[in-house]
């Protein structure tokens, strides 16, 4: 199961509770709508995650991979009346609907890139338990990540202040959801996981509810599987915390003199980090600290639900 984790020491972070609704664009995320008959089954067999049982105003995340099993891209997806939409990265949303027409041979579905008529923000702290209404126009739906990353909001290009207004919530800054984003040890996709070479399973995917067990066949099952039943987990992405803004993206992380890893994403003094198991040091021991550019780091494990 998954650790309990005190994220309130983190700059930035309060408990939700308190707060009232704010909404975070998240301009970095593009779409993709899938139409046609065949939508479901052709998304289906290609992800890591099962499609087929989506409701209609909900979401799935789920992954593309290599045949190996290695990641090339994570995405949302969410049922939309006749239609499925990729919430995705908006840099890299060619190339997945090029990978993805690739497969189409002859299934019946359209793909189209919706990446500049709407827009995509993150609504935190929604006051009632119930996903809300901002209008016919306006798309929400729940995160299926972790609940603290809230919901997720799909609107016409700069509208808004106006999707704001009718959701009762304030336009914040990127790093309320960032620092959220980080403390729960959730990739954001090429920017935390290697293309082509990223497992799943080391960058928290399975706890992450990205991957049906269950389901049938999809490119790259057969390694993904392989990894969980041989636990052959040799690294882990990790929630690491620094007194001091932490040092850019692909910065070696050190234990002693030795490379433990390497940092990811961070914004502040919380980031994550790819840090091989067998470097963590012992807390009840003498071993040497994890560091980043001579910088000392906390780190934070969030495990696997396997």
């Amino acid at each position: 199961g998954e650790k309990c984790f005190d994220v309130s020491f983190f700059p930035g972070f309060r408990p939700h509770m308190s707060e009232v609704s704010q909404i975070v664009p998240l301009p970095a995320r593009g779409l993709l709508r899938l139409t046609g008959p065949d939508r479901v089954t052709f998304l289906d067999n290609l992800v890591s995650n099962d499609i087929t049982t989506l409701a209609a105003d909900g979401a799935v995340y789920a992954t593309l991979l290599t045949p190996q099993g290695m990641f090339l891209h994570d995405f949302l997806v969410v049922a939309n009346g006749e239609a499925l939409v990729l919430d995705c990265e908006r840099e890299r949303a060619e190339d997945l609907k090029t990978r993805l027409l690739r497969y189409r041979l002859r299934s019946k579905v359209d793909i189209s890139d919706e990446s500049a008529e709407r827009d995509v923000a993150a609504l935190l702290n929604a006051t009632d338990g119930a996903t809300p209404n901002a209008g016919a126009d306006t798309l929400v739906y729940r995160d299926p990540r972790h609940p603290d990353l809230g919901h997720r909001v799909i609107f016409p290009a700069g509208t808004i202040n106006d999707v704001a207004a009718r959701l009762g919530a304030s336009v914040t800054d990127f790093d309320l959801y960032e620092t959220r984003r980080l403390s729960h040890g959730v990739p954001d996709g090429s920017r935390d996981m290697a293309v082509g070479k990223a497992l799943l399973l080391e960058h928290g995917i399975d706890r992450l509810n990205g991957i049906d067990w269950d389901k049938g066949c999809y490119m790259g099952q057969e390694l993904t599987a392989r990894t969980r039943y041989r636990a052959n987990i040799r690294k882990r992405l990790m929630t690491i915390r620094a007194d001091a803004p932490l040092p850019p993206s692909g910065t070696p992380v050190m234990a002693g003199d030795q490379t433990a890893g390497e940092m990811k994403s961070s914004t502040n003094g919380i980031g994550l980090a790819l840090l091989r198991l067998d470097s963590l040091p012992d807390p009840s021991s003498d071993d040497a600290p994890l560091t980043a550019d001579g910088m000392r780091l906390e780190v934070f494990d969030h495990g696997s639900t396997g």
